[in-house]
């Protein structure tokens, strides 16, 4: 009889390193803008040495602050502060409160 390894992580996030969920967006997309524009600061003449020291600066500076977020905000807390900004703070309401308090009788909403 075949053993066949069982997937234990079905239903799960994806983790990485500790980076979980959209983190790891965050961490990938980051360090692949800064290839990027290292690359071109580089193919337009910009000196080798300032290229080196600002992608490994940029590098540094996404991965430490990805780690940081991820260690703050946790695995979903990103998004619920995202979603805190968006809700609004208060509700305007500009009609009169009678006209909310208005009872009607069935036969006149004919």
């Amino acid at each position: 009889m075949s053993n066949y390894n069982i997937n234990k992580g079905i239903g799960r996030t994806v983790e990485f390193k500790g980076l979980k969920a959209q983190y790891l967006f965050i961490f990938a997309g980051g360090l692949l803008a800064v290839l990027i524009v290292v690359m071109i600061m580089y193919m337009v003449g910009v000196n080798s040495y300032i290229c080196l020291f600002i992608g490994s600066g940029g590098a540094s500076l996404i991965v430490w602050q990805t780690f940081a977020l991820n260690g703050k905000y946790g695995e979903y807390g990103l998004m619920k502060v995202g979603a805190k900004k968006r809700r609004p703070k208060y509700i305007i309401c500009r009609r009169a409160i009678h006209h909310y308090l208005k009872f009607t009788s069935k036969s006149s909403t004919l």
